[in-house]
């Protein structure tokens, strides 16, 4: 694996970094866990020499699609996350279908989740995910002019309730903590400014 040299400017000036690269010793499949594939990779520190054993998630690339109606509100969906225990405010997403491509998965998404359709839409650049532990990525969509044209239809194991939210209420409701899900707050921050009044007036002088 080759070096690679990555330039920047940091708070003291111009720096240089070398990037030392993680040899992978070997690979080994862990168990099956339904949304995820598990695999342990042995790696060696390039810093200690040592030798460690990582775990790795397997998992498809997902979609987030900030939907925006004509008259500017954003579709939301309140929906129950096993892993909080709570129900939560996001906006539309799931997991790209195998034989699928993102947009193919966010217009699905969008439509079995909550009903609504377009034909206008744009691509926002793909995120990782968490590349602490997982090895997919995130595809965000902006659906503009979106409109309910059927019923929602959730998979069997879901229960979901569909809101237009203004920017407003968006903003208040991040305020609030009820939307806390980073992947759709970054999501629906390549879209809005999500500062509140008060911070917006703070750095409104800002250069």
């Amino acid at each position: 694996m080759r070096q690679a040299r990555v330039s920047f400017v940091d708070a003291l000036g111009m720096s240089e970094y070398t990037e030392k690269p993680w040899q992978l010793v070997r690979s080994e499949q862990g168990p099956s866990l339904i949304l995820f594939q598990t695999r342990f990779d042995w790696v060696a520190n390039p810093r200690t020499g040592r030798s460690l054993k990582a775990i790795v998630l397997e998992a498809p690339d997902w979609v987030n699609v900030v939907a925006v109606t004509p008259e500017g509100k954003v579709v939301v969906v309140h929906q129950y996350r096993f892993g909080t225990g709570q129900t939560t405010i996001e906006i539309p997403a799931g997991i790209v279908e195998k034989g699928e491509t993102p947009q193919q998965a966010a217009i699905r998404e969008l439509k079995e989740e909550t009903g609504y359709t377009t034909t206008r839409w744009k691509y926002l650049g793909w995120v990782e995910s968490n590349p602490a532990f997982l090895n997919n990525h995130c595809h965000q969509w902006l659906a503009q002019a979106v409109v309910k044209t059927q019923a929602a239809e959730p998979d069997a194991n879901e229960d979901i309730a569909v809101s237009e939210f203004s920017l407003a209420e968006v903003r208040q409701a991040i305020a609030d903590e009820r939307i806390r899900n980073s992947l759709a707050l970054l999501a629906l921050s390549h879209v809005f400014d999500l500062r509140g009044d008060s911070e917006r007036e703070q750095f409104s002088g800002e250069k």
